[in-house]
């Protein structure tokens, strides 16, 4: 079928439409409410496949201080979190970043907070799939109690093709619209949610029992963040914490398709961080009290199994038969948070195209489905290449990715919390809750991020971090090497783009002064 093209043309009018208004882009307006885009937000995070992948890495981190970790990463992305309900407020549109970044501080830096959203969300697409893949072949083995039916995770060629055949289905599922999301998504976030709430009901009876020789009592001081041994150990632990919290923002990105587009998306996004961080204080407390912090045994921090927690527990604390719900949630959240992570850099690339900063071609939408059709194809294949190219390349790199993320996540956000002081900051003297909302808290959400950041990028030069792997003949972190080598590709793709697209790049396109243009479908 064919699809809109709901770029602005000459002669489209603007008068009439005041700052603000939502420049329509042919999206399925009123499609979403507050409990749906509340759901998008927690999917997009996916509380049980982060939990499974960071809670052994944090502990390793920051040892028994993990629970406060997890307040600490929480507590930037709060105060992010109003940086972005107040920009929703005044430009509802489903650029997010991109667009109020652009209108704050113009048009080249708008670019580059968009590019660090786009491959940002790209790098989380592929690694979802994979744990996906690789839960879906071990639950395979456990349903026919069959090791080697487990064992065709290893299989690069079987592994790859069940990757894609994912990827394929969730771009597919998100090609259909925002409809055909919440249905799926209900379902999925319901299930990992219950699940883990038995996970974490019965941790705490194996912990009170004293099943396990590495428990635990629960002690206060594991609240306590300036407990941790070093900086760097902190700033580690705070990187993969700041992980777990990443992909509220998809409330955000569909506030062109949410009811009440301007209040909504901010709310949904507050109660999904609220979930989230009750979440992980809860299964990381159950969990370090039944097993430990440690590296021996069943300890979190073992190094044989500390990259997938979950795999490890699910028999020892739920028994033979729950446990293969444990691994059916981590399944759940991996390919929900898989379909609706297309959501935002959808998006994204939609309004980039929609304001010139893109190929005019990912402007389109599909006239049945309502959704950024092309743009979501273009995720999805960008994803089976990365994913692909990783894989082969070296399961090392794949890793690094995911470390360098921390970097993408903090760039962008940080950006975005620094847009919102500079926009609004004629109106900060109104009131003391302008001052606050939009300027005290997202000036400190910024200020975290960006030392998140910096401090990050510094420890990264070093070859041991991460993977410990190094590209031959450097003798610099993968880390360091992907994190900056990638905002780098974004800088050579902006100034190719500026060659064909000269009008946006000179700021004739989208400012802070420029009207939004609805244009009808």
């Amino acid at each position: 079928m064919t699809q809109l093209d709901v770029r602005p043309r000459a002669g489209d009018t603007v008068s009439g439409v005041a700052e603000g208004d939502v420049r329509g882009k042919g999206l399925g307006k009123g499609s979403v409410g507050l409990v749906g885009s509340a759901v998008i937000g927690i999917s997009t995070v996916a509380p049980v496949y982060c939990l499974t992948s960071t809670l052994g890495s944090t502990a390793g981190e920051v040892g028994m201080q993990m629970p406060a970790i997890f307040l600490a990463g929480f507590l930037p992305m709060l105060l992010v979190a109003f940086a972005y309900r107040e920009l929703n407020k005044a430009m509802p549109d489903c650029g997010t970043s991109f667009t109020w970044t652009v209108k704050a501080f113009g048009p080249r830096i708008g670019w580059m907070c968009g590019w660090g959203l786009v491959i940002a969300t790209i790098i989380v697409l592929s690694n979802l799939a994979g744990v996906a893949t690789s839960y879906f072949w071990l639950l395979a083995g456990e349903i026919t109690n069959n090791a080697s039916v487990a064992a065709l995770d290893d299989n690069k060629l079987v592994h790859i093709t069940t990757c894609l055949t994912l990827i394929a289905v969730a771009t597919a599922i998100s090609y259909r619209g925002m409809t055909a999301t919440k249905g799926v998504q209900y379902a999925l976030v319901g299930l990992q949610l219950v699940v883990l709430a038995l996970f974490v009901a019965m941790a705490f009876q194996k912990a009170s029992a004293g099943t396990f020789d590495t428990g635990l009592d629960f002690s206060w001081s594991w609240m306590n963040p300036f407990a941790v041994e070093s900086m760097a150990a902190f700033t580690a632990g705070l990187s993969l914490s700041i992980f777990m919290y990443w992909g509220w923002d998809a409330c955000l990105a569909t506030n062109e398709e949410t009811t009440g587009s301007t209040k909504t998306p901010g709310r949904a996004s507050l109660i999904a961080m609220i979930v989230l961080v009750g979440s992980y204080l809860a299964t990381g407390i159950a969990a370090q009290m039944a097993v430990g912090a440690g590296g021996e045994g069943l300890g979190l921090a073992n190094e044989e199994t500390s990259g997938n927690v979950f795999a490890a527990l699910a028999g020892p604390v739920m028994g033979p038969v729950l446990g293969i719900l444990l691994f059916v949630a981590v399944l759940a959240s991996a390919a929900a948070s898989l379909q609706t992570t297309f959501i935002p850099v959808a998006r994204t690339v939609l309004a980039m195209s929609t304001y010139e900063a893109l190929p005019p071609s990912y402007a389109k939408v599909h006239p049945r489905f309502k959704t950024p059709g092309r743009a979501t194809v273009m995720a999805g294949v960008a994803t089976g290449v990365f994913y692909t190219v990783m894989t082969l390349v070296s399961e090392n790199v794949l890793t690094d990715t995911i470390f360098a993320l921390g970097l993408m996540i903090c760039f962008y956000y940080s950006l975005t919390a620094f847009a919102c002081v500079w926009y609004f900051r004629g109106e900060l003297r109104r009131s003391a809750r302008d001052l606050f909302f939009k300027g005290v808290f997202p000036i400190l959400g910024g200020l975290l991020l960006a030392a998140v950041f910096f401090k990050t990028l510094y420890d990264a030069w070093a070859p041991s971090y991460g993977s410990g792997s190094t590209l031959p003949g450097l003798d610099v972190g993968n880390v360091f090497v992907i994190g900056v080598g990638l905002l780098a590709l974004g800088l050579v793709i902006m100034f190719v783009t500026e060659r064909r697209s000269p009008a946006f790049f000179r700021g004739e396109v989208l400012t802070k002064s420029t009207p939004s243009l609805v244009v009808e479908d």
